[in-house]
């Protein structure tokens, strides 16, 4: 069985500073233990998709202990040019935005200017009057989530329930349709508009279950990042984040240039996939959008994934403690609390694996990720050092663990 120490993952990525084109070195699957045999599976997965209509393409990265064994890509960027596929395109990575977003959060924790137990109110004082929605029982013919009572919070909403989507903070039908007027001004007025949510009801009481807050929560706490750096969240993760980790393809924004490699974004639906008739929902030049937004290469966000497996360090610069990395991916909400997936708890903005056996998968317990709408996927093992992610830009659940079990099928030391 092949060992592998943290000063040796440490001494590879270090090492890896030295390879001109990619964020580390490319070598043969053996050398990190892979059999190259068994991790064409990844390849024969996709090839599978885009022969049943599925995709338009994809591109694949894996990567053990700093070294990249299987970096490819295959199909097309647009269904109508057929552009092949480029190793360096681009893709609209939706919620896999959001461990970044948790990243910046926690750099902020760590110099003393965010607690994870801070009220939200601390940074937004309207939220210090924040109710939480109560149904009343369904009248006929009336739309979903109009019919509710307000009442005050048990306890107050903080930064520790946006990060890991107990606050109830427009996560379901209530709340949603309470803020859908002001979520729609944010494309065109930025983030700072999320300050009126304070007015919004919460669809629960604090910490009391598990929702997925799609959007609000997370651009909800890059505006904390902002008003907490008192900078624009944007600059923060491009001067703080992007540009130390050599990021060059990841922004809420692209160039003319970035966006000629920008793949096609679609949509699947009973005659096949269709084109997405508003792509850039996510991502306007005025929002930073926390929630979903960025943009990346599959290369740029290794980098962000490599610089957490590594415990908080890339090529030699540090972003976070061992020990924060560490509670990041650990498991804060338990799989018991209403609303998780059994095997599958939630840290700070990434899903946590703490029992493999009830999630029925392959991936070690302890490792920790998450997705995106448009199809992407990334997980990191922090037991086998792996990093592996998945650029797609057409939704499809599945998709994302079997990509999981042909990856970690191919691990044979």
């Amino acid at each position: 069985m092949m060992k592998r120490s943290r000063a040796a993952f440490g001494v590879a990525l270090v090492l890896a500073a030295c390879a001109p084109a990619t964020f580390a070195q490319t070598v043969k699957p053996a050398q990190e233990g892979f059999s190259a045999q068994r991790l064409q599976q990844v390849n024969q997965l996709v090839d599978r998709q885009i022969g049943a209509g599925e995709i338009a393409g994809a591109v694949t990265l894996v990567a053990r202990n700093g070294h990249i064994v299987h970096l490819q890509a295959q199909g097309v960027t647009d269904l109508g040019s057929k552009v092949p596929m480029q190793k360096d395109s681009l893709f609209r990575i939706a919620s896999m935005t959001k461990p970044v977003v948790a990243t910046a959060v926690l750099m902020l924790v760590e110099e003393g200017r965010i607690r994870l137990d801070d009220p939200v109110s601390r940074f937004i004082p309207a939220f210090r009057d924040v109710q939480v929605a109560v149904p009343r029982a369904p009248r006929a013919g009336a739309p979903a989530g109009t019919g509710y009572y307000t009442v005050p919070p048990d306890r107050a909403l903080t930064v520790l329930d946006l990060l890991t989507h107990t606050g109830g903070l427009v996560s379901g039908p209530m709340s949603t349709a309470a803020a859908q007027k002001i979520m729609d001004r944010r494309r065109a007025e930025g983030i700072k508009v999320l300050d009126e949510l304070a007015g919004v009801p919460l669809e629960f009481q604090p910490g009391t279950r598990w929702a997925y807050s799609g959007l609000a929560g997370f651009e909800l706490l890059g505006r904390i990042v902002e008003i907490a750096a008192h900078q624009r969240f944007g600059d923060f993760l491009q001067q703080r984040i992007f540009k130390p980790l050599g990021m060059k393809d990841a922004t809420f924004w692209p160039s003319d240039a970035q966006r000629a490699r920008l793949v096609t974004n679609y949509v699947l639906g009973e005659q096949g996939i269709a084109l997405n008739p508003d792509p850039d929902r996510l991502n306007t030049p005025m929002l930073d959008s926390g929630g979903g937004g960025l943009i990346s290469s599959a290369e740029s966000y290794a980098r962000f994934a490599m610089m957490l497996a590594n415990g908080g360090e890339l090529d030699g610069v540090r972003l976070l403690s061992p020990a924060t990395v560490s509670l990041m991916g650990s498991q804060i909400i338990s799989d018991a609390l209403p609303g998780r997936r059994a095997g599958e708890g939630y840290g700070l903005g990434v899903r946590h694996v703490n029992d493999r056996s009830a999630r029925h998968t392959l991936v070690s317990n302890g490792s920790y990720g998450w997705s995106g709408a448009y199809g992407t996927h990334f997980w990191i093992d922090p037991l086998k050092h792996l990093v592996a992610i998945l650029m797609v830009q057409t939704p499809g659940t599945q998709r994302t663990e079997d990509f999981e079990t042909a990856v970690m099928q191919g691990l044979v030391e």
